[in-house]
């Protein structure tokens, strides 16, 4: 399933350049996979309290085009499931009218918040915490 997010760039986020400073693009694709966890019930707080949290073991960006303030775009986030300990989350920045500005994959995994070390089956840690594990595509 794919989430979206709408964000509106602001004039403090550009460059130089006057368009979108490029560690933002990362920032917006981090916001949309937190609010995608929200949506699907699962609080920060309560992953703490369970022992877990989510962690970004790599980050791909290919940017694409560029974004200038008061701008609006949609940010999707999809998770891809596989077996192990790890997971990608596929996302997009997109304009309005649909222009790829920036095409962003995040390998992932969830950490023991104790032994320091990523718990094996992350979709299973995630579904127990979430109300609406769907969203997750879980």
């Amino acid at each position: 399933m794919v989430f979206s997010v709408p964000i509106t760039v602001r004039g403090y986020e550009l460059d130089t350049q006057g368009h979108l400073n490029q560690a933002v693009y990362i920032q917006y694709s981090e916001h949309a996979r937190w609010e995608m966890l929200a949506a699907a019930g699962i609080q920060q707080n309560a992953m703490v309290e369970s022992g877990i949290g989510p962690v970004a073991l790599e980050v791909n960006v290919k940017y694409l085009r560029e974004l200038r303030g008061g701008e609006q775009v949609d940010v999707t986030c999809e998770f891809a499931w596989a077996e192990g300990k790890v997971f990608q989350l596929k996302q997009q920045i997109l304009k309005k009218d649909g222009t790829l500005c920036a095409d962003i994959v995040v390998t992932g995994g969830v950490l023991d918040l104790k032994a320091r070390k990523l718990v094996p089956n992350p979709a299973e840690r995630f579904a127990a915490l979430a109300s609406d594990p769907a969203l997750l595509g879980i």
